[in-house]
């Protein structure tokens, strides 16, 4: 209990019984925390406008016109240009990276200005052909449908790059990207009870095709996870988990009051919501551009090809990718406001 509580221009200064210890609450603090809603208001009662980022930006086969790019000699200056850089992959979901050298190690140093790379069962900084090393569609030739990675673990992956360093003696291997939170946006308004099963139905997804490996998230999860409700408000789209070759059975009785068929039929319409022209952006990569996802919301895949084809790249948690954008896009002070 305070023993002392005194009105300051700076806040409220209370001095506490027990041990004597005495704590300054700020009148921004105070104010932010005692509203429903969590709105800062000023004298008057009215809402102050936080220090918030801009609105994402949904997109589909239109962004081919004008996709997001940064210069790599801009991100590899400064923080500035890695603020940049991660706003442009927060708004969009995905930015290239133009001027890159063609060399796996400027590509890792690159990565690494966002944050450490993270180590799965595949390694870290990765370097590849399609040659089956691992026991992986991504180690083929094959064509590859939009998909998220490591929807097996209980965090996946936060951001993935992919820098091809060459490809010879063949053609294709173009690569598709799909905005999973414009995919999800679009089904929910052409069909609510299709999104509705794939918000709230939790899943099996695993990885067993290597020897020695079977991963499996701590729970199941739903193909479109939602943030928590505020009070008041409307929960936001935080990650798209979907991968049709990591995925178990849907059980067959019901969950949340929704059989496996329906369920089933959800994950159709949300295929043929992918595979929409207007939400594919296919591009071929390039030596020297280097491109960088958010796992959580964009899908990638890619169509077949032919010849070898070598590309570079690796996984950041999207926590400490998250950290960085707001400790290069904001002060110390704006950056705490936005969590505490």
């Amino acid at each position: 209990m305070p023993s002392e509580v005194v009105t300051e221009e700076a806040g409220l200064r209370i001095k506490w019984n027990d041990d004597g210890h005495t704590s300054l609450y700020t009148w921004d603090w105070i104010l932010k925390h005692r509203t429903k809603s969590g709105a800062l208001l000023d004298k008057e009662g009215l809402p102050v406008p936080k220090d918030e980022p801009a609105p994402i930006v949904h997109w589909g086969s239109e962004i081919s016109a004008n996709p997001p790019i940064v210069e790599y000699d801009e991100v590899m200056a400064n923080d500035k240009g890695v603020g940049q850089w991660t706003e442009k992959i927060r708004q969009y979901g995905f930015c290239y990276v133009d001027g890159c050298p063609i060399d796996p190690k400027a590509t890792e140093d690159l990565l690494q200005r966002i944050a450490f790379i993270r180590v799965t069962h595949y390694g870290g900084f990765y370097d590849f052909t399609s040659d089956l090393t691992m026991k992986d569609t991504a180690y083929t030739t094959l064509a590859l449908p939009a998909h998220t990675d490591t929807t097996y673990f209980t965090d996946p992956a936060g951001l993935q790059m992919f820098h091809l360093l060459s490809h010879t003696d063949g053609t294709g291997g173009a690569s598709l990207l799909v905005d999973g939170f414009h995919a999800a946006a679009e089904l929910k308004e052409q069909d609510p009870l299709a999104h509705f099963a794939l918000s709230r139905t939790p899943i099996t997804w695993h990885a067993s095709g290597n020897d020695g490996i079977t991963i499996t998230p701590c729970k199941k999860f739903p193909v479109l996870n939602y943030g928590d409700t505020a009070e008041g408000g409307t929960p936001e789209l935080q990650q798209v988990r979907w991968n049709n070759d990591d995925r178990g059975v849907v059980a067959l009785g019901e969950i949340d009051g929704m059989g496996a068929e329906m369920w089933y039929n959800a994950a159709r319409k949300w295929d043929e919501t992918l595979r929409r022209p207007d939400m594919a952006y296919w591009a071929q990569l390039e030596p020297g551009r280097a491109l960088i996802f958010d796992n959580w919301r964009v899908l990638h895949g890619r169509s077949s090809f032919t010849g070898k084809r070598r590309i570079c790249g690796g996984y950041i948690n999207r926590d400490d990718y998250v950290s960085r954008w707001r400790n290069t896009n904001f002060t110390r002070e704006e950056a705490l406001k936005q969590i505490l």
